[in-house]
């Protein structure tokens, strides 16, 4: 271990151990030099006075002099002693404000450090209330993912399962659910290729086509939209919101607001006057 006397004898810089007394306080300790001259001035000049008095005046004539002239005399005796402790005052009084300024300075500073400290305190909480969302929000995010992933997995059913056209066998869809404990958005992944690989009509027809999908459709949308705002609540930059867009969910919502708001030529929504399950 290194000797901390020779540490600050190469470091004549570095602060020594905070003093937990104030400056000012150190120099108020003791009489202040100005008082004391003062008493050792006036007591000098009464002593001159006095003897003044008894060799060259007299106490006698003293005592005879008429009031006007006593007065004068006094006034005259003591002027110097008035303005030497005026001065004395002055420079006494100039040293308190010194310390007072002083001490103000010093409350500042600790006023600043608390302020800055309250600051970061602040901003700690900030943070941490931050983070604490953010996780609050992915594990809720687990949760609605599979919530959404069913929704889709009862409308794929709706269009590809026995109650639909029969496309997709039982047991092919028996193994989509199994997947579902994995990967929640295999059902979406599958909408998504049914629609685009046969074509918006058919892709409309698969999300909106009778009254049974249209329900299942806007359950999801109505979650998905849901998710969002808890996504951008969650994040100010919008990071979370956009991955959550980009992930199968949110690309298969993207086609159903798209169909919704905007349906192919000849179709109406809510309006079944068609096969849900022709590609026409």
């Amino acid at each position: 271990m290194r000797n901390p006397k020779r540490i600050d004898a190469a470091n004549p810089k570095l602060p020594g151990p905070p003093s937990t007394t104030p400056h000012y306080i150190r120099e108020s300790q003791g009489m202040d030099w100005r008082i004391s001259l003062g008493m050792f001035c006036s007591v000098v000049w009464i002593v001159v006075l006095m003897a003044y008095l008894s060799g060259a005046v007299g106490w006698t004539n003293m005592a005879n002099l008429p009031i006007e002239k006593l007065g004068g005399f006094l006034e005259g005796s003591f002027a110097p002693l008035a303005f030497l402790w005026f001065v004395l005052g002055y420079f006494s009084q100039q040293k308190e404000l010194r310390q007072n300024t002083e001490a103000i300075k010093m409350q500042y500073v600790e006023i600043q450090k608390s302020a800055d400290q309250a600051t970061i305190q602040a901003e700690a909480t900030q943070d941490t209330a931050f983070h604490a969302r953010q996780e609050s929000f992915l594990r809720t995010y687990e949760i609605v993912k599979e919530q959404l992933g069913a929704i889709i997995g009862f409308l794929y059913i709706s269009s590809q399962g026995s109650i639909g056209a029969g496309i997709v066998p039982t047991d092919r869809i028996s193994v989509l659910w199994g997947t579902m404990s994995t990967d929640p958005e295999i059902f979406s992944r599958q909408m998504l290729e049914l629609s685009f690989l046969h074509g918006p009509t058919y892709g409309y027809k698969l999300m909106f086509g009778t009254e049974i999908r249209k329900r299942h459709a806007d359950n999801f949308m109505g979650n998905f939209e849901r998710l969002l705002e808890a996504a951008r609540d969650s994040d100010t930059n919008g990071m979370i919101e956009d991955a959550v867009r980009g992930s199968g969910h949110g690309h298969l919502y993207e086609r159903m607001l798209d169909f919704k708001t905007s349906p192919p030529p000849g179709f109406t929504l809510g309006v079944y006057d068609y096969d849900p399950d022709s590609f026409e």
